[in-house]
């Protein structure tokens, strides 16, 4: 059988060995020293803005933190994108508060800004002010942040960026992940760059990553012996994550240009056959790293989502389908949702396809051959 292709596997770039050499070398194998400093830094310069990086030990930590930092307790209510993954949902959970779930739009696939506003206005009238709004840039794909940032802006509610799947995206030439009171990258190892495992929290002030710090670190007040105040979290990053992800950071143009070349071969493929949509910039304003290349197969298309996801199983190629609405979630329920059906429609149609930066021509054609099969009937 032919290998696997997945859907976004790990890329090396060759220079992470050289840091990581470095922290066994000077014995900094623990969750602090110059690895995870240097990585902190490079974020800070990548991301261009006036922004304090913290590294954690995942993405879900850092929304977990921003959550806490903004006093989400019991019965609150936290407003979050409905199609997203459940990372984005779990830790409203884990402070004992209520997500209320927004459905998408159809440009970008994420977060509606009329529904946002309408989800407000009902939370207020019903007497419970949402303590919180998260907004993901799905597959990469920027949210309409202008629309979004001036919503959080007029009701006061503060606003957490899940950006783990857009590092290297841009909204009208700003990074991702500088939009948001805190804001969340992610470097699991399906990213765009990765550290093994791991997350930061992009912060505003430096005073909010230094409590982000002290949260992450089991909350430990300055005393000769140990002395908590507050409860403290285990989620700062090792030094030896942090070196995988300083030599990630010198290949992460790279990697953003290559899948969007994958995007650009899909559009390729696809371009002429009717009832299938792949995933793209609605505009100008927009710049997405595509970190996954993602379709939507109609009832006009020559074959169904289900042949394709079939096909390319036995071809041994990783597809998925989209992610499954939180509204539709056994565990979220009970959880109030705002909208229409989009994101629904957006489940039951759409399938990511493999986009790894590793992809190699055989690839490309193994993919290609059974897209064809396909479309030929």
């Amino acid at each position: 059988m032919n290998p696997k292709i997945w859907l976004s596997s790990p890329h090396m770039g060759g220079t992470e060995q050289h840091y990581i050499k470095e922290a066994f070398d000077t014995n900094w194998i623990a969750p602090l020293g110059p690895n995870v400093t240097g990585f902190e830094n490079d974020l800070q310069k990548y991301l261009n803005e006036e922004v304090h990086v913290a590294c954690l030990s995942s993405g879900t930590a850092a929304i977990h933190l921003a959550l806490v930092q903004l006093g989400v307790g019991l019965n609150d209510e936290v407003i979050c994108q409905s199609m997203t993954f459940s990372a984005s949902a779990n830790p409203i959970k884990y402070q004992g508060a209520t997500p209320v779930f927004i459905d998408s739009e159809k440009e970008s696939w994420n977060m509606c800004p009329i529904h946002l506003e309408r989800a407000i206005k009902d939370r207020i009238k019903k007497g419970t002010k949402p303590k919180a709004i998260i907004v993901v840039h799905l597959y990469g794909m920027p949210a309409k942040m202008d629309e979004i940032k001036a919503i959080s802006k007029e009701y006061n509610i503060p606003l957490v960026e899940d950006a783990a799947e857009a590092l290297g995206s841009t909204y009208k030439g700003r990074k991702c992940g500088t939009f948001g009171d805190f804001s969340i990258l992610s470097f699991n190892g399906n990213k765009i760059i990765t550290t093994s495992g791991g997350g930061a929290m992009v912060c505003n002030t430096k005073d909010k990553k230094d409590n982000t710090i002290f949260l992450a670190t089991q909350a430990r007040d300055q005393a000769p012996h140990y002395e908590h105040s507050q409860v403290g979290y285990n989620y700062r990053m090792s030094n030896v994550s942090a070196g995988i992800g300083r030599g990630q950071m010198e290949v992460l143009d790279k990697h953003v240009n290559l899948r969007r070349e994958m995007n650009a071969f899909y559009k390729t493929i696809f371009k002429d056959i009717e009832g299938v949509t792949v995933l793209g910039e609605s505009n100008t304003e927009v710049f997405s790293n595509h970190w996954l290349s993602c379709i939507l197969i109609n009832e006009r298309a020559p074959f169904t989502r289900e042949a394709l996801y079939d096909n390319m199983l036995l071809a041994n190629i990783e597809t998925r389908p989209l992610w499954k609405p939180m509204h539709l979630q056994p565990v979220f329920q009970e959880a109030p949702y705002y909208g229409a059906n989009i994101s629904e429609t957006l489940f039951n149609t759409g399938l990511c396809l493999p986009s790894g930066s590793n992809l190699v021509h055989d690839d490309l054609n193994r993919i290609t051959k059974v897209i064809n099969r396909l479309i030929q009937g």
